[in-house]
């Protein structure tokens, strides 16, 4: 009876003993660490850096500009992850919309979530700040391309080794006529050993 009694004093010192073993360093943001072998914040990085390098080349934008002696308007709309691991795809919109923003080529405009979000507000700052510092209704930035996506991993195992392939599909479509201008894919494989 003692022994069941003590039972739980124990599995609380080896809790306490395990946490006290733990270490936390801080580490550059930059450094590249892979602990599981799946998508990081590494990966995310890399591919949106790449394609959005590859899209900003391409003719579609130059077409644009001559056409219309303008930046074009993109929007990042949904990226879907099909792999079988949980990927935050706000996390790989945000990488795409920093990279697209920093080219310097194109304007880049919030998506619908966050259009709401701007909407709401305005419709306060209409009821509750003073008329002179509310912002307008009809100034919005209309979108001239919106990009769509895709994330898929195919997994190849045998006992403790284990290759994934990361492919990334991005697609860039005129608004107006529906015309795909721009496709690229990205692919990511890891060699993964236990």
């Amino acid at each position: 009876m003692k022994r069941i009694t003590q039972l739980p004093m124990i599995m609380l010192a080896v809790v306490m003993l395990a946490s006290c073993n733990r270490q936390v360093t801080r580490i550059n943001p930059d450094q590249q660490v892979d602990l599981s072998g799946r998508w990081n914040d590494t990966d995310s990085k890399l591919v949106a850096e790449e394609m959005i390098k590859d899209v900003t080349g391409r003719p579609w934008h130059n077409n644009f500009r001559i056409e219309n002696d303008r930046k074009p308007v993109v929007i990042v709309g949904y990226v879907q992850n099909k792999s079988a691991e949980h990927i935050e795809s706000e996390t790989f919109i945000k990488d795409i919309e920093r990279e697209f923003i920093n080219s310097g080529f194109v304007r880049v405009v919030s998506n619908s979530v966050f259009r709401e979000k701007l909407r709401e507000e305005r419709a306060e700052q209409g009821e509750f700040a003073s008329p002179e510092t509310q912002a307008k209704w009809g100034k919005e930035l209309g979108a001239d391309f919106m990009m769509f996506g895709v994330i898929t991993a195919v997994t190849d195992s045998y006992k403790k080794e284990k290759v994934v392939n990361y492919k990334v599909n991005l697609e860039l479509t005129n608004i107006e006529t529906n015309e795909k201008v721009w496709l690229g894919d990205k692919e990511i494989k890891k060699y993964i050993k236990n």
